[in-house]
């Protein structure tokens, strides 16, 4: 972890660009990095792109390159190094005893970020098994004794060799802790799954790649109070809020840790706790910066993701995409896109948008519109009489179901059309099976 005191630390953050990887990509992530610079909350100074033609084994860059970021360093009192590129643990260390001060890769700088902002115990506990997974893999430059002469008694192991190993149980051991910890959180979550099941609401899960408007739009549909900033991964817990319906029903919603390209796969097993919300869920909607030069890429990111925790539309789950920011999209090309997306949705097409804007709530009846319409896709309609002592089987079907019609009669009685989900007509037919007409 990075140490902090009252002075602001300085960084230098590169991007590579490999042979195969195009200029405006390249910049991109570079503007990707620079921002999760600034989640860390320290000084860029210099932010720049290097080539690479061939990568090195050793040292990653050419000698030239080292040179050249070593002279900036130098000139700029730099402390730390970022490297939007995962690393191996030995380029790792040979880059920091080259330019003398630590080097974060995209991985490492990733977890910072996640140590900075885990706000509950869960997350806390989720992000230190993380942490120790990646410093596990990196005990090879943390004691630098292990490259002391061995002794000449024949045996093989050194004493560096003995330090790696009791350091290396003293992690397996605090992550064998940290895992027995999050079981019980997961248990735990399993639970309050279940008690939702039983419950008549229905759960929608948000997903998305980090910064496309997730939070911002919770806010808005649920008048909830989660933190939501032009920030790369400016809130990590999941937050449940009651998001009503245009028919008066009520949903769950859910909002989840945004997804991120080479995501941590330590990060994702830690994370599993949090991730099975999703996986549960009745609908997921995904939410997309559409502004977003790279929105496709973003997109295929997140189905990745979704992939490896069982989740999203190749497992059966229903999941809709939420195209956010439109007010950044040329006028013309923004009329084109609601058109296209308003016929598919009149067509029942699986794959559904939603052209929307959180910053001036453009498409959002549309959206929630389209949310009950999804959630309510299997429903039935049934016909029931009430009589004035039945009232309470009238309550129970405007709270667990869709009033389609009501019609009120001298008699007092009244008869009722209600769309009802399979689970909820078995329920209210045991409650008042003798009040639903055939």
């Amino acid at each position: 972890m990075i140490e902090r005191d009252d002075r602001r630390i300085v960084a230098l953050v590169y991007q590579p660009r490999y042979v195969n990887h195009r200029s405006n990509d390249a910049e991109h992530d570079l503007d990707e990095a620079i921002g999760l610079a600034q989640a860390l909350g320290v000084d860029t100074k210099i932010s720049r792109i290097i080539p690479i033609r061939d990568l090195r084994v050793s040292n990653f860059f050419g000698s030239g390159q080292i040179k050249a970021v070593e002279d900036e360093c130098l000139a700029n009192g730099a402390s730390i190094i970022i490297i939007n590129a995962n690393l191996s643990p030995v380029q790792q260390r040979n880059l920091e005893r080259l330019w003398k001060v630590k080097v974060i890769d995209r991985t490492g700088l990733i977890l910072e970020i996640f140590g900075l902002r885990a706000a509950t115990k869960e997350g806390k506990l989720q992000v230190e098994l993380a942490r120790l997974g990646y410093e596990r893999s990196r005990l090879v430059r943390t004691w630098t004794h292990l490259e002391r002469q061995r002794g000449g008694t024949g045996s093989l192991a050194g004493p560096g060799e003995t330090q790696i190993e009791s350091d290396r149980r003293v992690l397996n051991d605090k992550m064998a802790k940290l895992k027995k910890e999050l079981e019980q959180v997961r248990k735990t979550r399993g639970l309050q799954r279940k008690k939702r099941k039983r419950a008549p609401e229905k759960v929608v899960a948000l997903v998305g790649y980090t910064n496309a408007g997730k939070s911002s739009l919770f806010n808005i549909v649920t008048e909830g109070d989660v933190v939501a900033k032009d920030m790369l991964f400016a809130t990590l817990d999941t937050t449940h809020r009651v998001l009503l319906l245009p028919s008066g029903q009520s949903a769950v919603l859910s909002d989840t840790v945004g997804f991120i390209s080479d995501l941590p796969t330590d990060l994702i097993t830690a994370f599993r706790a949090t991730l099975e919300e999703v996986k549960e869920a009745d609908l997921i909607l995904h939410v997309r910066d559409i502004a977003d030069p790279l929105s496709e890429r973003r997109k295929n990111e997140v189905l990745k993701v979704l992939d490896l925790i069982n989740a999203g539309p190749r497992h059966g789950q229903s999941i809709i995409e939420v195209w956010n920011k439109v007010d950044k999209i040329d006028p013309v090309e923004l009329n084109f896109m609601i058109e296209r997306a308003e016929s598919l949705f009149q067509t029942d097409n699986e794959s559904v948008s939603f052209p929307i804007s959180c910053l001036n709530s453009l498409g959002l009846l549309r959206l929630m519109n389209g949310i009950e319409k999804h959630l309510t896709k299997g429903d039935q309609i049934i016909t029931v009489d009430i009589t004035p002592s039945d009232y309470k089987a009238r309550a129970w079907l405007y709270k667990n179901g869709t009033v389609v019609k009501e019609d009120a009669r001298r008699s007092g009685n009244c008869e009722m059309d209600v769309s009802l989900s399979d689970s909820d007509i078995g329920k209210f037919h045991n409650k008042f099976g003798s009040l639903r007409r055939q």
